[in-house]
């Protein structure tokens, strides 16, 4: 019988022509995001109105958590929809 390898990581050649992800806002030092900017934050959403994950946008984990907390806030203040048929 074949022996296992148990465990470890599978790691995949990268693929050619893709763009290594980088977080905007420390590129830009970017430290505050206004949720009163619907345009800005609508980069952060997909034509359904969702929000697109991190391994998208290339965000941090912390200006993921302050995008979708300041999308949040526009949402309930009527600045961004929380359902659409097309974002425009």
């Amino acid at each position: 019988m074949a022996k296992r390898s148990r465990g470890g990581f599978r790691h995949r050649t990268p693929i050619t022509g893709q763009k290594k992800k980088y977080c905007r806002f420390k590129k830009a030092g970017i430290k505050y995001v206004d949720y009163k900017d619907p345009e800005f934050l609508k980069k952060f959403l997909n034509e359904q109105g969702k929000i697109y994950p991190r391994r998208l946008t290339g965000n941090s984990l912390k200006f993921q958590r302050r995008v979708a907390q300041a999308i949040k806030r526009a949402r309930h203040l009527a600045l961004l929809p929380y359902v659409t048929d097309l974002m425009e």
